[in-house]
């Protein structure tokens, strides 16, 4: 194959791939074995063998190949010149008409350090296992700084851990201020905003016990925590947007069809699962077991290959019905947008996995939404044996206590906050039925809109039983602005 004919070689690719290619000792075959990220129609990386050797390939083509060549090499040569611990360059070249070609050494039983926080990512807030794992992080983008480097799209999966060092990879994102001074202060903040921005929120009172490790690294500045905190605080909000429009959108996440006639999300992973589910979705609703049926929405519990999903279809009851829902996103949309936020912000709900709006010529129809089955009980369930002692077990009120202030930090309010709508699963209490969620801009309007969810939560339970008694007196007020 030729190297630009992986332009129009999709997004899966039949591999191997042989690609002739050639450097200052003369043309060689570069063998493509696996795919690691593929941005179609530009990049391809992957695994493979060059000259007898295993190599990590990274393959530029279409318009932007000469500038996205550059930016990689040119990235990769200041880790090295700066004395970065960083995969070797073995290979590269560039040819017009083709694309672009780079050939590092590959590390052998590598891993990121994006993997090792999602092993221990769920343990207490700033466990020993945690502090390993960003210590190390921190202690390396100090050295990046203190060499007047910073990596634009700085995140764990661009650390690897291999031969008991850590290496920095992704030229393509590494920029210089003044290669081998240090980093202006302005620039570290911006940085380190990006970094912490996609820590979870629990570890937001640990940022100054954590940026020790960076100091250890690069002492060169002061490092104010609330300038710090403005950094992360933005680059949150611009994380959270980015996701949210990608969510229906057709990119390495999401596998996304939008036409006039048929909107059809699904998580990229999960796409090979859920395109016969969309396909018999109606079948699989009737043959399930009913939760909800008729009416403005159906609901049921189904079994695929296994696998326990809850499918959620939106009818449209009437033609006065359809008047009213034909011209704006679907139920199901909303729901699809807003489970994806909390999935985002790490606030425990079913994971959304696949989300269909039937149109023609535009004009919305029935949707469907496809989620995880949670195995758990409701809160209504769960609390029943406690509503007259109140004797709670305490990991369950401080799972509460978690949950109410995430739904306080993000502003977010549930819109119809009734128990059937909060499971417990997991060690966690997690909100479905997300069709009127809703995160506020303003302060005034969420205030309004929290004290809603709060007494329609608070009705689960007589007011003069003990349990009543006890959350009134435990869960967070927020006074209506």
């Amino acid at each position: 194959m030729r190297l630009s004919e992986l332009k129009s070689a999709g997004r899966t690719p039949a591999l191997p791939i042989s690609l002739a290619l050639a450097d200052a000792a003369g043309p060689a075959e570069l063998q493509l074995l696996t795919l690691l990220r593929v941005l179609p129609g530009q990049r391809y990386v992957g695994a493979g063998v060059w000259r007898g050797r295993p190599v990590l390939a990274k393959l530029l083509v279409g318009n932007k190949a000469a500038r996205h060549f550059q930016r990689e090499r040119d990235g990769a040569r200041l880790l090295a010149e700066q004395g970065m611990t960083t995969p070797l360059l073995l290979a590269d070249g560039l040819q017009d008409g083709e694309g672009g070609w780079l050939l590092f050494e590959l590390l052998e039983n590598a891993q990121g350090l994006g993997n090792a926080w999602a092993a221990v990512e769920n343990l207490p807030a700033l466990a020993d296992e945690q502090s390993a794992v960003l210590s190390e992080a921190l202690a390396a983008i100090g050295q990046l700084h203190a060499k007047g480097l910073w990596q634009a799209d700085l995140h764990l999966d661009n650390l690897m851990r291999a031969n008991g060092l850590l290496y920095l990879i992704d030229g393509g994102g590494v920029m210089a201020e003044q290669a081998g001074q240090p980093l202006s202060r302005q620039k570290v903040l911006e940085n380190l905003g990006v970094f912490f921005a996609q820590l979870p929120r629990t570890l937001e009172p640990f940022t100054e016990e954590l940026l020790v490790y960076y100091l250890l690294s690069n002492g060169e500045h002061a490092l104010p925590l609330e300038a710090l905190q403005k950094q992360i605080d933005k680059v949150r909000d611009w994380r959270l947007k980015d996701f949210l429009d990608k969510s229906t959108r057709d990119c390495s996440l999401f596998s996304v069809n939008d036409t006039a006639f048929e909107l059809r999300a699904i998580r990229r992973e999960e796409e090979a699962a859920m395109l016969p589910v969309l396909a018999q979705a109606d079948g699989l609703l009737d043959q399930g077991h009913l939760y909800k049926t008729g009416g403005a929405a159906s609901v049921a519990r189904v079994e695929v290959a296994g696998r326990a999903l809850v499918i959620k279809r939106y009818n449209i009851k009437n033609f006065a019905h359809w008047l009213k829902r034909f011209w704006r996103p679907s139920r199901a949309w909303h729901s699809w947008r807003e489970g994806n936020r909390l999935t985002f912000l790490g606030i425990a709900t079913p994971k959304p996995l696949a989300l269909q709006e039937q149109r023609f010529m535009g004009l919305r129809r029935k949707a469907y939404l496809v989620t995880e089955y949670l195995s758990g009980p409701d809160i209504i369930e769960r609390f029943a044996p406690y509503v007259e002692s109140g004797a709670v077990p305490q990991s369950e009120l401080q799972a509460l206590d978690m949950l109410f202030a995430q739904l306080l930090r993000e502003r977010i309010s549930h819109g119809d906050f009734k128990g059937h709508n909060l499971f417990w699963h997991d060690g966690r209490w997690s909100m479905i039925d997300l069709d009127a969620m809703c995160q506020h801009r303003s302060q005034a309007s969420f205030a309004t809109a929290f004290a809603r969810d709060r007494a329609r939560f608070m009705r689960n339970w007589p007011v003069d039983s003990a349990l009543h008694q006890l959350l009134e007196q435990r869960l967070p007020k927020v006074p209506v602005a």
